[in-house]
């Protein structure tokens, strides 16, 4: 089966999604947290990739990026998989592929799902009960999102800033976010939407999408449709 070119839009927001090779390890110590952000922080100011969330994970990543170009995110990703696996590899006395096949993503509809996409990512630590808060995590943007702490390889998202007028304000707002539950059909979505490589949005929006990529950004629909009857 072929694979489906990846969508890109300009200005547009990606979820990413990369694995461990058969969820295998990928973070062993803190200096293997330290050298990947540092590889993302580095190929993504070479790329023009924004970068506005993340969480790593011991066996995964999730990233929420907007790039400048159609080559910015691939470009990227194909240079923190040579330094970091490069790392690995040598760290740990290991040969051969780190990475589940190729990093996936899905194109977000903003203005629906950006704030609940950075939630589901830095929720991660949580709903694998590794911390109580996501605030108890360090290799995550939820500092930097809600307490304002610096991290020199994020910026905010415009619908981020209108969350107010100040920092202060902006930040309260996304820690409240957080105090209701994501619901369950929109983790679902989330999920299915970057693992299928479909668009993250409503009709409308894929719709949009599919006319200026000329691709399908969605499932078909199950079943062989109905034969029309025959006039007489």
């Amino acid at each position: 089966m072929a694979r489906l070119p990846r969508l890109f839009l300009p200005d547009q927001p990606l979820h990413v999604i990369q694995r461990g090779n058969n969820r295998v390890q990928i973070f062993a110590t803190d200096e293997d947290y330290r050298f990947y952000l540092r590889c993302l922080k580095e190929a993504s100011d070479a790329e023009g990739l924004t970068v506005h969330a993340y969480v790593l994970m011991r066996n995964h990543v999730h990233l929420l990026v907007t790039p400048e170009t159609e080559f910015s995110l691939p470009k990227t990703m194909q240079s923190i998989g040579r330094r970091y696996v490069q790392h690995f590899n040598r760290a740990y006395g290991r040969t051969g592929t780190l990475w589940e096949g190729r990093y996936k993503s899905t194109l977000i509809d903003s203005e629906r799902y950006l704030l609940t996409c950075m939630r589901y990512i830095e929720l991660n630590p949580v709903r694998a009960a590794m911390v109580e808060h996501p605030s108890d995590y360090p290799w995550s943007s939820y500092r930097f999102n809600a307490n304002g702490m610096t991290d020199e390889l994020l910026a905010h998202h415009s619908l981020y800033m209108r969350l107010g007028g100040t920092d202060e304000e902006r930040q309260e707002a996304y820690r409240e976010l957080f105090s209701v539950e994501i619901p369950k059909v929109d983790v679902d979505t989330i999920r299915d939407a970057t693992n299928k490589a479909w668009v993250l949005g409503d009709r409308r929006f894929s719709a949009k999408v599919e006319a200026l990529t000329e691709r399908q950004t969605t499932p078909l629909l199950r079943g062989r449709p109905r034969k029309q009857k025959a006039e007489k």
